[in-house]
């Protein structure tokens, strides 16, 4: 099996657009769940209700990977499921390490959806010397000391930082410059990165504001309703909290 260093997904030569990528594993996922239950087919309207997205949007994501699927009959499931883990290299092995093994760390590393979907969890690595060769997952830590060797070791392309925000730009500069190219950031920091390398970055607690927001214009909305006057916050803004397409991210760009 090809590892993450011999090969990259061709998404953007092939102009796929990044909105549409942010997609393609909401839709693999619907897919995936209906090949489970041995469903052959799915409509556009099945498949776009399961991903949480509009129809017209499923077809024109769909036209970027050449597939049109028929009409009267839909699109074939295992089809789909290939074709959008080849598109997303999904086909392949891609290593992976952590660094940061606090609860976060440690809830990442004993997550079972990382192998299912094409991520082996090579390494596992800490700043503190009590954590060395404590096994997490079934996998013994490793001091950061020798996380240059370790990637080198591994071959590893996609490194995880879920280390305090103190620390992280420090952690994604050695890991940028021991090889890694993609970093999915947990840190509560912005990453400056060269070009080149791809970060993405999840903020647990951005999103709990977000929902705070709701929450609280359903709070006003509701008392305003109960007087008999307008809402008393104003309808939720499109570009505050929506994606490219006014899809909420699953992610957010650092």
């Amino acid at each position: 099996m090809a590892t993450g260093r011999t090969h990259r997904p061709a998404t953007r030569s092939r102009g796929i657009p990044e909105a549409t990528v942010a997609r393609l594993p909401l839709y693999l996922r619907a897919l995936t769940a209906l090949s489970e239950r041995s469903v052959p087919t799915v409509s556009s309207e099945e498949l776009a209700a399961a991903a949480g997205v509009n129809s017209a949007k499923l077809r024109k994501d769909f036209s970027y990977l050449g597939s049109y699927g028929t009409r009267g009959v839909g699109y074939d499931v295992e089809y789909l499921v290939y074709q959008i883990s080849r598109e997303l290299g999904l086909t392949q092995d891609w290593p992976v390490v952590i660094v940061g093994i606090g609860n976060l760390g440690a809830a990442l590393a004993n997550y079972g959806g990382f192998a299912s979907r094409g991520f082996r969890v090579a390494a596992l690595i800490d700043a503190d010397p009590a954590m060395a060769g404590k096994p997490v997952a079934g996998i013994p830590v490793q001091h950061s000391d020798d996380l240059e060797k370790i990637i080198q070791d591994n071959g590893v392309s996609i490194g995880v930082i879920a280390t305090p925000a103190g620390a992280a730009q420090a952690v994604c500069e050695r890991l940028v410059a021991a090889g890694v190219t993609s970093i999915l950031n947990f840190a509560p920091t912005v990453l400056s990165v060269p070009d080149g390398v791809d970060v993405r970055k999840v903020d647990l607690s951005i999103e709990l504001q977000i929902l705070a927001f709701h929450e609280q214009r359903k709070a006003g909305e509701e008392a305003a309703a109960s007087d008999g006057g307008a809402p008393a916050v104003a309808a939720r803004s499109e570009s505050a909290d929506q994606g490219p397409d006014g899809d909420l991210p699953a992610v957010m760009p650092a």
